[in-house]
């Protein structure tokens, strides 16, 4: 009999979160972006919940209409580094570009912490969407890379990046002190890649770690977006606002997968949600309204501009049809810009009512604990997710929902009540990476 498919949950700790103005908050931690009890406190309440991983994004450029958070906020790598010591089992997976660092560096990085963390590392892969990112790197003298570039190079970053972590089979250091050999020769491997965008000799000089490799998150929903995860990653970080949209992204990744010669399973798809859970209706709801008062027309216009590379959208008039924008944004968001565009167009929204549903969307899974269970549940068995990264909307979301959902998951037999394994691959029920020179080593 074959076990039973249980839920995936990840915490994303966003310091003072993706709002424009949540930090203004009576209850919010004003400095919770560069504050590390806040994101211990956070990581230890999702270990406790038993949630497979704690997520940190990332961002390489802001200027001052730039989300609070993305202002002043702790770096991926460093704060992941920080957890791995303060937690056990839980997940650690952050964020960083393969537009603008090197595959050498970034595969000791991800090692390295896998290392530190016995085998709990994550790397979620982005290639960088804002134009001026390149404005922060010597990569400026030339154009920041467009969409179909930037997921070249990121293909190549990858093969380049799990070539290096394969540098060592996994028996490779012997350490025997009576004979004096450290390692056998004839495990270690050079990479010597050279390819369109990079070239890189290896080996790399750290080994595998308990779970082989890193485990890989790619975060993209464009048509190239899903193709390098079907191709390359363990996992999807994904948004959808219904189930049926869920439906047919979760369809079509999986599909991708098995035509790459991959079993669909070997991918998990964890749509990002973000509760608001009240003892009763009325009381969830009066904790979405606290968040949207505190929202001005000018702040959700500077929101809804990032996604445009921070176009100005103050030109044009608020209470008029949502502007032709031509192809700005195609370069940066361009899952996003798309939807944005097509709802304002089918919807017949103005400006106003873009900017604001965008900058205070009201998720679905608003109310009490059993509404918001019975929906993870129906998205879950509905195969529109395998999990869900769950964010906080509201002040003390994250505690809500481990608190009053997690239970109420347990009891229905569809979420753990204990972790199954010690490294995040064994916890999302991932297969092994075998290194690939030992694997050829038994075909030959």
């Amino acid at each position: 009999m074959s076990k039973q498919r249980q839920i995936k949950f990840g915490a994303i700790i966003h310091g003072v979160g993706g709002n424009m103005s949540a930090w203004r908050h009576p209850k919010a931690v004003a400095d919770a972006s560069v504050n590390f009890e806040f994101y211990k406190e956070q990581a230890q309440k999702a270990e406790a919940g038993k949630f497979d991983l704690v997520f940190i994004a990332d961002g390489l450029y802001i200027n001052e209409k730039s989300l609070p958070h993305f202002l002043n906020r702790f770096e991926p790598i460093t704060i992941l580094s920080a957890l791995a010591a303060v937690t056990s089992r839980i997940g650690l997976v952050g964020t960083l570009s393969t537009s603008y660092s090197e595959p050498f560096t970034v595969a000791r990085q991800f090692s390295s912490i896998d290392h530190i963390s016995h085998g709990r590392a994550g790397w979620n892969v982005v290639t960088s969407p804002l134009e001026g990112s390149a404005l922060n790197f010597s990569k400026a003298i030339e154009e920041h890379p467009d969409h179909p570039k930037r997921y070249r190079i990121a293909t190549e970053y990858l093969q380049v990046t799990k070539g290096l972590w394969d540098s060592w089979e996994d028996d490779a250091f012997v350490r025997d002190k009576e004979s004096g050999v450290f390692f056998d020769p004839s495990k270690l491997h050079r990479l010597d890649h050279k390819g369109e965008f990079f070239s890189v000799q290896g080996p790399l000089n750290i080994a595998r770690s308990k779970q082989g490799q890193p485990v890989i998150f790619q975060a993209g929903s464009s048509e190239d977006g899903k193709n390098l995860a079907a191709k390359e990653a363990d996992a999807i970080f994904t948004g959808h606002p219904t189930l049926a949209d869920a439906q047919k992204f979760y369809q079509d990744v999986k599909s991708r997968a098995a035509a790459f010669g991959r079993s669909p399973e070997d991918i998990v798809i964890l749509p990002g949600i973000s509760p608001i859970i009240g003892q009763t209706e009325e009381e969830a709801e009066r904790k979405y309204q606290e968040i949207v008062e505190l929202v001005t027309i000018d702040k959700a216009l500077d929101y809804l501009g990032r996604y445009y590379d921070h176009h100005d959208f103050t030109q044009y008039p608020l209470d008029e049809p949502f502007p032709d924008l031509g192809d700005i944004g195609k370069n940066s968001f361009r899952s996003t810009t798309d939807r944005i565009r097509r709802e304002a167009q089918e919807r017949g929204l103005t400006l106003r009512q873009v900017a604001l549903r965008e900058a205070t969307p009201k998720t679905q899974f608003i109310g009490t604990p059993e509404r918001v269970a019975d929906l993870v549940q129906e998205w879950f068995e509905g195969h529109g997710a395998d999990g869900f990264i769950v964010g906080s909307a509201v002040p003390n979301g994250l505690n809500d929902f481990v608190d009053y959902v997690v239970p109420i998951l347990q009891d229905r037999g569809i979420y753990r009540t204990e972790y199954e394994a010690d490294t995040l691959r064994g916890n999302l029920g991932l297969p092994f990476p075998i290194n690939r020179y030992a694997k050829e080593a038994v075909t030959k």
